[in-house]
């Protein structure tokens, strides 16, 4: 699976998803999309956050107050000297953020995503114009 993975992503999706990277704040293509899909992880294609439950957290990464059921795994992450929860894909295992709880209602909860890490699948639109969120 590692060499599959060294060829299909870029060498800054495999520091991330793999290495378990950090993007720079800001830089990530999904950090103001605003459009109506499926968030998926970029190594193995799972299922893992819908464009309902993600909302500016002006962290810098895309935010998620609620994932797909069963998408992630969650573990503790002692690394820079603090400690988070990482989040992991549950299918491949690759790194994709980490979790704090400092989000909005419902949950309370901010699932911090590298851009890098996800694939988005926009919502198809019909005729009738415009899937983007409007705000």
């Amino acid at each position: 699976m590692e060499g599959e993975l060294k060829k299909r992503l870029s060498k800054e999706e495999y520091r991330v998803l793999r290495e378990k990277g950090t993007e720079p704040p800001f830089s990530g293509e999904y950090n103001e999309n605003k459009r109506e899909g499926t968030y998926r992880c970029k190594a193995c294609g799972n299922v893992l956050f819908r464009s309902k439950e993600k909302f500016d957290s002006k962290s810098g990464w895309p935010s998620f107050f609620e994932v797909e059921e069963g998408a992630v795994e969650l573990r503790e992450d002692l690394s820079h000297a603090m400690v988070r929860t990482e989040v992991l894909c549950k299918k491949c295992k690759s790194h994709l953020g980490h979790l704090f709880y400092d989000g909005p209602m419902p949950t309370g909860k901010r699932y911090c995503i590298n851009s890098l890490a996800l694939d988005f699948e926009g919502k198809k639109c019909g005729k009738a114009g415009s899937c983007a969120k409007k705000g």
